[in-house]
């Protein structure tokens, strides 16, 4: 516990009381001990057991409180009328448990309101003369003992505070009190009779099962202070409210949308001879269909059928559609979870034009369901990294290192390294040190691991078959192996035992589980047990093989070895699941003949399935219908709220957790920053292995003869592969050889001494000759060596004293490597460049870069930012960068080499010439591309042109690749026109698209081969995985055009070879590189994908075996209900056909539809548990959420209620856990490749504020005219809070008239456009004042301006049109104005606007992923249009749904992408003879394919929804930090950047977005807040940001972003924020910025000085002489000056403190340092006094001087003294010195002297200034 926090239990306060604080610190220790004693009930019931203790706080009634909560709770959960009729018995039981439960309630509650008082605070007497206890009398006893471990506050202190009835706890648990009472009476009535035994009286006990509350609060132990807990649970309130209202937002706009475009749905086929008022189930179609009365548009009836518009009630058509606006919210929603959209979409499609539902559901489902929805999870993990933060005590510490884990040894053999505790190679157990060996050996681990495998392996063959054996003989045999697989397992736990001792087995946990593996399974064995539940300690065997992969062990732990937040978590879902699932027991217990909720059972499981969304729409509709008109719309809310908590919240929780657990702890990210820092400059020195194949060929170079060598003739620059074979070892010759052994002799040496040069490293006069060299004709290899080396160095010198400033090997030291590269960190370059901080040329330094894709860290300590050295980690960091420079340079170096001496090196297909003219025009056409000129090439600054984003686009990849990138797309539209009655082998236009295709890309092939090469040049067009898949596809496309085959049968090559064909659409992804980007991130990330889905693997692996032993052969029955033995499953029934939802039934002498079927004794159509394989499917199925309800159903119907349990297991573990582990493991992948993974917190929020400054805007708001009164008052009345909120009202009322259909037969349809037309002349009004407030040009500056004139002038356009027309076409386009209106609500609602633009910004960053899963959702329509174009309707696959065209592909697999009954689908594409036809070719049989169906959908699956739906998830919490900031966490605040909106909108009076540098102190004067700055205070940080500011663009204009990110720069720490890079590269920068500064100061002054002197002493001779006179004079005059300067100072002291005290006044606000800085680091821009009253003594100060300049003026000096003034100052006001000073009449000049001593006193102040300013330098080293 830390100093001064406070515990609490809930909202309670336990710790009171100042001194109480005080003595917390002696109690740290104490407190960490453990979590007893901790209270549950209240501030009364965290008192220890003292003497004064009332036995309402003692220890056993608290437990036993808590124990009667929980029986309360078991008690109300048995109370229904089902139960009751079941069991009898219960009803007395509960009966007598609520009446004992109840009077320990009542008896706590009078107790605590005779201790405490009711209403107000109880006195209680003390004694006679007894003083009140201290803190310290009270809390002794307590610090002394020990015992217990949380400091306790003193008993009359909590005491004394609060009343009974004003503690929220005690409020909440008289209520249970009184409820509990109530239920009790309730209960006699019904024992008596008096109340019948459904009645609707029971929803009085559904508050009851909220007592589970004083159960779980106990586990609520915040250490942090009361008003801390308050702050983060109303800010994460907040923040949850904010979505919901965005939410809702959409919600609304949809709902409004849905009312106009669909209306009343209700048109049906009926019979022809149908009455209208008598509608019965036999006069629909079958199935019913909905159709449209326009014949040109939705679904035409039959010839022998009607369309009808059908005039039933809610009950019987259903509770969905868009027949006004509280239906269209409730459809809305229902469309929004994914549940049942798409047949409300086949519904709108049937009865109006298709573009309608089309458009409408997509944009829906996109918006609604992926990224409205998705930031809720975006806000829960933001709010639960802050929780977790400050309730790190209440998790426990990520890593807890146990005492018996802490001592390690680092033990070494010939297999490794390994860590080894102490003390492990002691002989614990009884066993010899043999054994000892044995058990610690690596063969013993496998050996078990190979058993474990074995065993899993056996049992996965277990397999059941339907031909009328009993089940014990399939699996008899496997009871014998399980009997040994048993045996040697728990030999090997006695081995274990035996080998380590009882104590030293017990120790580890994973000790543990086996040993509870090995009693389960050794009670599994016993024949009567034997595939019982026992059977899970068998099956999880398999869990110990996660062992064997230690990086799956890393991972696991991981994610589960902070086990306390998953476990609380899932903890706390089991409880909400209780406490929602007895509410709604007794909410709808009382609904006869209704089995949803008749009893506890089934009301959890109908609760659970609203939890996974599946089918939860069927739960709230049956319940609806049961209830009364009046209260349906209750219940809807009431499971709308339960579905949007457990979906949104609870669901998000899971995924904040894991993402949590994966989240790295800051310690960890930098040491990761560091190690890739030092990866990072490490490049791959070798080629690959396409151009390495060179090496091992001899060189061939092509050589040249030189006839004739003048002694001045310059030498070439010696080629260094041919002086690879000269060079002369480093170790032998080198200055740093230190053995003399390796010499050969002696006369070696001295040969090789003679041509021993020294290198000239300056220009002189050229020399014929450097040196003689001797005749090397008949020597040894070594002095020819020597001699060649000697050349080399006499080349290199001659092209030095020539000014080639290429890498000079430095003496007597060779700077080559065997392979002829340049050695590391032993180059010299010799040029005449000034060094890293003086080659910066100002003004060339451009703040707009971004440095996101940089990982680096940034916090470097405390760096002096002043001095020119360096510490060690900046030298480590160049040196890191030169070796990263060093290793690209060896690898260019290496293919130089090559290059020169292979003649086939780089030379395409070993044909066309290296620098041939026609490759060289080959790579002219492939390379050419758009120049976009983004930036001037000679300023570098970038270019003002429109449509920049255009320009980037078009220049985005090559000509050639655009030309392809057109074609490819011509020839996919071309294929989507393919279906099987279409096919491009008999339509002569698709095979133009085909030829088309492969001559292109024939060509463009060839080209690119051509100018670089097919694999063995450096730009080889294959390269990487791209380039094949684009060669794949080629060959198949021209293998495909050359057979073109006309005979397709099923499953076979020809089939293949079309499927093949459809990956043509993937080459967009080689084409454009962002898409290759995000197949490359996605690829990164395979590792943990692949993780998660072992782990899923396993998990389903583990249920399924335990399904298949359990339930194989046991669910197939027979498909007629009234048959139960398989031998009466014979001949044919009637079976009923489904014919519609509606609640209709037949009608007099009518039966319901049925047929004929024969009977069949089979298992469920859609799944089993006969073998592993189907087990698996149907367990993966049920992963998604989808059929896991008819798994449920059929266990419960086959096995009986508790075999449900599995399959609730699975879902909560599989679904819970599995899927929301992918949600995070993409996030993270997805974050790492960002770059923000290893961001720590500080730099985060750096990058943060970089996004967000960059989408601040200036607010294009012309300024006040104060000199126009007309337009000044209009001005006021637009900018008037009441004035916005009544045109926010008209929006409202304007939008609320679409929520009933404008249609042209209704009658209200012209009243409501009559007040829509006076609503529309109000907003032209508005339109109006503001043009004419703002004048048309400034109106027109603002976007929202031209949006809201946009549709007020459509509006106009309208008014005109429906007065002339009043149709519904007139009609139509008002409400689409009025839509257009209600987005204006956005831009008027702060929080509406911040997540309208988080939802923008992701949309536009998602966009390639968007499209690169539109392009993998058109390949799999492709290849489904093929496979499952032709296969017969089944239960998914119908009219509306199917593959019958790749239009309708999409539409289908767009419908997969949500899960919308995907496995149905699936299923029904995997339908097989008998029960299909066979044919000759795929489009003739309506046959599916098994092996197809099942990798098709689930590889879809898989990839579209688990992993490319959470990368915008990803993308969605990436932005989410633009919306989510506080003051507290955001370096700069929405507040701060608005103060600087508002002050750059008064300085940009021209509304440009531009102003000149000159007026940048004027915004920097008027800020307020975090930017505020002093110009007198912080003078030298004033003075370098306008220089920043003026050398920014060479003194040009400049723009709001400038400042903006100037400002930004200067307010944080630099050294936290910043990144490695972009830190350098800011202190370079800031360090020219402040010696240019330093340099103007000093000229200024100077300059002055002269000015000074000339004008005092005009006769002296020189300039010594003047200052020398100018010295003496000013010693003269020191007494004098130090007098007048004592009273100076007399006079602005007070003055200074009263501007001190009025500025204390005004608010605290954190100061902050120049950017010179102190070892304290950066902090905030200090305040300024800007206020009325400060400018008002700057105004006097302003006149006191120029009273003074003129009565100096008069003195007959003026002009002189006036410049020599304003040029010392530096444009500052003068010192009051100058005014003060008394001169002497003898001796100079009375108008001269005050400026001498005023100089002076400036030379002083700017002197101490740079004392102080290195002083603050020296503190930061």
């Amino acid at each position: 516990m830390s100093r001064g926090n406070i515990h609490y239990v809930g909202s309670g306060l336990l710790i009171v009381g100042g001194c109480v604080s005080a003595t917390m610190m002696l109690g740290r220790k104490q407190s960490l001990r453990g979590d007893g004693g901790l209270a549950d009930y209240g501030p009364d019931e965290a008192q220890g057991e003292s003497t004064e203790t009332e036995w309402v706080n003692k220890l056993w009634v608290r437990r036993l409180m808590r124990f009667c909560a929980l029986v309360s709770l078991f008690s109300v959960s048995l109370n229904t009328p089902k139960t009751f009729e079941r069991h009898p018995s219960l009803q007395y039981v509960t009966f007598c448990c609520d009446a004992i439960v109840t009077v320990l309630f009542t008896a706590e509650m009078v107790a605590k309101m005779q201790i405490r008082g009711i209403l107000q605070v109880r006195s209680r007497n003390r004694g006679r003369g007894a003083p009140p206890p201290t803190c310290t009398s009270l809390l002794a006893p307590r610090l002394l003992s020990g015992n217990n471990p949380v400091v306790r506050p003193p008993l009359l202190a909590a005491r004394g505070e609060t009343p009974y009835l004003k503690d929220h706890w005690c409020q909440f648990d008289a209520s249970m009190v009184l409820f509990h009472w109530v239920s009790i009476v309730l209960q006699s009535c019904e024992i008596l009779g008096v109340v019948g035994r459904y009645s609707y009286l029971s929803i009085l006990r559904a508050p009851r099962p909220l007592i589970m509350i004083r159960f779980i609060r106990v586990f609520l132990k915040f250490s942090m202070p009361k008003s801390r807990i308050n702050q983060i649970f109303k800010r994460s309130s907040q923040q949850i409210y904010n979505v919901t209202l965005f939410f809702l937002f959409f919600m609304s706009l949809y709902g409004l949308l849905g009312v106009q475009f669909f209306g009343e749905l209700k048109n049906h086929c009926v019979l022809n001879d149908t009455d209208p008022n008598y509608i019965t189930i036999n006069s629909l179609a079958i199935p019913d269909t909905f159709c449209s009365t326009d014949p040109d548009s939705g679904y035409q009836c039959p010839p022998n059928m009607k369309c009808m518009k059908l005039g039933l009630s809610k009950y019987t058509m259903g509770f969905n559609g868009f027949d006004e606006f509280a239906t269209s919210i409730f459809t809305v929603y229902q469309a929004a979870s994914q549940e049942g959209w798409v047949f409300i979409m086949y519904r709108a499609i049937d009865s109006l034009p298709g573009w309608r539902a089309v458009f409408y559901f997509s944009t829906m489902i996109f918006f609604l369901a992926w990224l409205v929805k998705n930031v809720f999870i975006a806000v829960i993990t933001e709010t639960f990294n802050e929780i977790r933060v400050q309730f790190q005590q209440m998790w426990g510490a990520r890593v807890q290192i146990s005492s018996s884990a802490a001592s390690h040894v680092l033990s070494g053999d010939d297999s490794g390294w390994r860590l080894v505790k102490v003390g492990e190679s002691r002989q614990h157990g009884l066993a010899p040190d043999c054994c000892q060996a044995v058990l610690r050996s690596a063969w013993f681990r496998l050996l078990v691991m190979c058993v474990i495998l074995a065993n899993g392996v056996v049992t996965a063959t277990m397999n059941f078959k339907h031909d009328g054996r009993a089940r014990r003989v399939f699996y008899e045999r496997y009871y014998y192996i399980e009997v040994c697989f048993t045996v040697l397992l728990d030999l090997e736990t006695l081995f274990k035992i035996w080998c380590l001792g009882w104590r030293g087995y017990w120790r580890h946990s994973y000790h543990k589980f086996e040993f509870l593996l090995a009693m389960g399974t050794t009670l599994h064995i016993v024949p009567h047990l034997y595939l019982s539940f026992l059977t899970y300690f068998q099956v999880l065997r398999v869990v110990r093989l996660i062992k064997a992969s230690p990086m799956l062990e890393d991972f696991v732990y991981k994610i589960f070895g902070p086990g306390k937040k998953l476990g609380s978590l899932m903890i706390f879902t089991m409880c909400l699941l209780i406490i929602s699932s007895s509410i709604s027991m007794q909410l709808f217990c009382f609904l006869c003949d209704f089995t949803k909720f008749e009893s506890f059972p089934e009301a959890f499981m109908s609760m659970f399935q609203i939890l996974t969304q599946e089918a939860w729409v069927e739960v709230m509709d049956e319940t609806m219908l049961r209830t009364r008109e009046t209260l349906a719309p209750l219940v809807a809310i009431y499971f709308i709220l339960y579905h949007l908590f457990v979906t949104l919240i609870v669901l998000s929780l899971f995924v904040a957790v894991i993402l949590d657990n994966l989240e790295l702890d800051e310690d960890i990210k930098k040491l990761k920053q560091l190690k890739f820092r030092e990866q990072s400059a490490e490049i791959k020195e070798t080629l690959p292995f396409r151009l390495r194949i060179f090496e091992h060929f001899p060189d061939s170079p092509k050589m040249s003869t030189l006839h004739k060598l003048p002694s001045d003739y310059i030498l070439p620059k010696v080629r260094d592969s041919f002086m690879r074979q000269f060079v002369i070892d480093s170790g032998l010759y080198g200055a740093e050889a230190d053995d003399e052994e390796d010499v050969a002799d002696v006369t070696g040496k001295k040969r090789l001494e003679a041509f021993d040069s020294k290198i000239v490293y300056r220009k002189g006069r050229p020399v014929n000759t450097l040196c003689c060299t001797d005749k090397v004709r008949n020597i040894s290899s070594d002095l020819r060596k020597a001699a060649i080396q000697y050349i080399i160095n006499d080349s290199n010198n001659q092209r030095l004293m020539l000014g080639d400033s290429a890498v000079i090997p430095i003496p007597g030291k060779t700077t080559l490597k065997p392979q002829g590269t340049i050695s590391s960190a032993k180059q010299l370059r010799i040029d005449q460049k000034k060094s890293l901080r003086r080659s910066v040329r100002s003004g060339s330094i451009k703040l707009k870069q971004t440095y996101e894709h940089l990982l680096e860290n940034g916090d470097i300590g405390g760096m002096n930012r002043v001095s020119s050295s360096r510490r060690p980690q900046d030298l480590d960091i160049k040196l890191l960068q030169a070796k990263r420079q060093q290793a690209e340079m060896r690898r260019n170096q290496r293919e130089e080499d090559l290059r020169e001496n292979h003649p086939l090196f780089d030379t395409p297909l070993f044909v066309v010439p290296r620098e041939s003219r026609f490759r060289r025009i080959c790579q002219t056409i492939v390379h050419a591309r758009y120049d976009a000129r983004v930036k001037d090439p000679l300023t570098g600054k970038d270019r003002k042109m429109n449509y920049k984003r255009l320009h980037n686009f078009l220049g985005l990849v090559t000509y050639l690749d655009w030309a392809m990138i057109f074609v490819t797309t011509l020839s996919c539209m071309s294929m989507m026109f393919e279906t099987p009655k279409f096919r491009v082998q008999e339509s002569p236009a698709l095979q133009i698209a085909e030829y088309v295709f492969v001559v292109s890309m024939s060509l463009e092939l060839a080209l690119k081969v051509l100018a670089d090469g097919l694999f063995f040049t450096p730009k080889a067009y294959v390269k990487d995985c791209a380039t094949v898949l684009d060669i794949f596809i080629y060959i198949v496309s021209l293998v495909f055009l050359s057979w073109m085959p006309r005979k397709v049968p099923p499953h076979s090559a020809a089939q293949l070879l079309m499927i093949l064909r459809c990956l043509r659409p993937l080459r967009i992804f080689t084409l454009v590189p962002h898409m290759r980007k995000v197949v490359y991130e996605l690829c990164r990330g395979f590792k943990e994908i692949l993780l998660v889905s072992i782990l899923l693997i396993v998990l389903m692996f583990v249920f399924a075996s335990y399904g298949v032993q359990l339930f194989g052969g046991r669910l197939a029955r027979c498909n007629d209900p009234s048959i139960e033995r398989r031998e009466d499953c014979v001949g044919v029934f009637l079976r009923r056909v489904f014919v519609t939802k509606m609640k209709l039934g037949p009608g007099e002498n009518e039966t319901y539809p049925s047929m004929l079927a024969p009977r069949v004794w089979a298992n469920p159509r859609r799944f089993n548990f006969d073998n592993i394989g189907d087990a698996m499917l149907a367990l993966f199925e049920v992963l998604s959420f989808k059929g896991w309800l008819d798994v449920r159903d059929v266990l419960i119907k086959a096995l009986g209620p508790v075999h449900a349990i599995y399959i609730h297991i699975y879902i909560f573990l599989g679904c819970m856990i599995g899927l929301t582990l992918f949600v995070g493991v993409v996030i993270a992948n997805y974050s790492e490749n960002k770059g923000t993974a290893l961001l720590t917190v500080d730099q985060r929020r750096w990058c943060d504020l970089k996004k967000r400054l960059k989408i601040a805007q200036p607010l294009h708001l012309p300024p006040r005219p104060d000199r126009k009164k007309f337009r000044a008052f209009i001005y006021d009345i637009t900018q008037n809070l009441y004035f916005k909120r009544f045109i926010a009202g008209m929006v409202l009322l304007n939008s609320s008239l679409l929520c009933v259909s404008w249609k042209q037969e209704e009658r209200h349809t012209g009243p409501l456009a009559m007040v829509s037309t006076v609503l529309t002349l109000i907003f032209v009004v508005e339109v109006l004042m503001k043009i004419i407030a703002f004048t048309p040009h400034g109106y027109w500056q603002s976007r929202r301006n031209r949006y809201d004139l946009f549709v007020t002038v459509m509006g106009v356009l309208w008014i005109v049109l429906n007065s002339w027309l009043r149709n519904d076409v007139s009609y139509s386009f008002g409400f689409m104005v009025v839509i257009l209106r209600f987005f204006t609500i956005t831009g008027k609602h702060a929080t509406l606007k911040m997540l309208m633009l988080t939802v923008g910004v992701s949309v536009y960053k998602s966009f390639f992923i968007i499209f690169g899963m539109f392009l993998l959702v058109f390949f799999y329509a492709l290849a489904g249009t093929i496979l499952f174009g032709t296969v017969k309707y089944g239960e998914a696959i119908g009219r509306r749904a199917n593959f019958e065209s790749p239009v309708t592909g999409v539409a289908m697999l767009f419908r997969i992408v949500t899960g919308e009954d995907w496995n149905k689908i699936m299923h029904d594409c995997m339908v097989q003879p008998p029960y299909c036809t066979l044919a000759d070719n795929y489009w003739q049989t309506d046959c599916g394919n098994f092996t197809a169906s099942l990798v098709y959908f689930c590889s879809f699956y898989v990839i579209i929804t688990y992993i490319m739906l959470n990368l915008l998830v990803a993308i969605i919490m990436e932005n989410f930090s633009l919306f989510y900031s506080n003051e507290e966490d955001a370096l700069l605040s929405y507040a701060d950047i608005r103060n600087f909106q508002n002050t750059w909108n008064i300085v940009d009076i021209h509304q440009r977005g531009l102003i000149p540098v000159k007026r940048v102190k004027f915004i920097l004067r008027l800020l307020k807040g975090r930017l505020e700055v002093d110009p007198q205070k912080d003078r030298l940080l004033f003075k370098h940001m306008c220089y920043e500011l003026d050398r920014l663009h060479n003194g040009e204009d400049v723009t709001f972003h400038d400042v903006l990110n100037m400002l930004s720069y200067r307010s944080v720490d630099i050294r936290k924020a910043l990144q490695l890079e972009e830190l350098l590269a800011r202190e370079e920068f800031e360090y020219i910025v402040e010696e240019e500064v330093a340099k103007q100061t000093i000229r200024t002054w100077l300059e002055g000085c002269l000015k000074k002197m000339r004008s005092v002493n005009k006769n002296q001779p020189n300039l010594l002489s003047g200052l020398r006179a100018t010295h003496q004079r000013t010693e003269a005059e020191s007494q004098e000056e130090k007098s007048t300067d004592n009273t100076t100072d007399a006079d602005v002291e007070p003055a200074a403190r009263e501007g001190h005290e009025r500025h204390r006044k005004k608010g605290t606000v954190i100061p902050r340092s120049d950017s010179v800085g102190s070892g304290s680091g950066r902090k905030y821009l200090a305040p300024t006094l800007s206020d009325p009253q400060s400018r008002a003594e700057k105004s006097e100060a302003r006149n006191t001087a120029s009273i003074k300049k003129k009565s100096i003026r008069a003195t007959g000096n003026a002009g002189k003294t006036q410049s020599m003034e304003t040029s010392s100052s530096g444009g500052h006001p003068p010192s009051s010195t100058s005014s003060s000073n008394k001169v002497d009449a003898s001796g100079f000049n009375k108008a001269t002297m005050p400026r001498i001593s005023n100089a002076m006193q400036e030379v002083r102040d700017w002197w101490s200034e740079q004392l102080a300013y290195d002083s603050g330098s020296e503190d930061g080293l």
